[in-house]
């Protein structure tokens, strides 16, 4: 699982055996995690975060959202599956 960034309590990562799904990243913070597609940046799946964090990890994945895909395609490769 490697680990693209991290902000505050947040870590940003992606799963190693996830490179046949679209871009993606996964976010975590304790016992919470999130599911956020890359293009475009939309909710995927959430488990555990209010619809307040999820707003503002919805803005950090789209600040972010060109180094989220760079890291995205250069651990992957630019095949979406």
């Amino acid at each position: 699982m490697p680990t693209v960034l991290r902000i505050g309590a947040y870590r940003f990562y992606f799963y190693s055996h996830e490179p046949n799904e679209p871009p993606h990243v996964h976010v975590d913070r304790d016992a919470s995690s999130v599911k956020f597609w890359l293009e475009p940046v939309s909710l995927a799946k959430n488990l555990g975060f209010s619809a307040k964090e999820l707003r503002k990890l919805g803005g950090l994945v789209q600040e972010h959202q060109a180094e989220l895909l760079e890291a995205w395609h250069g651990y992957f490769g630019n095949s979406n599956g």
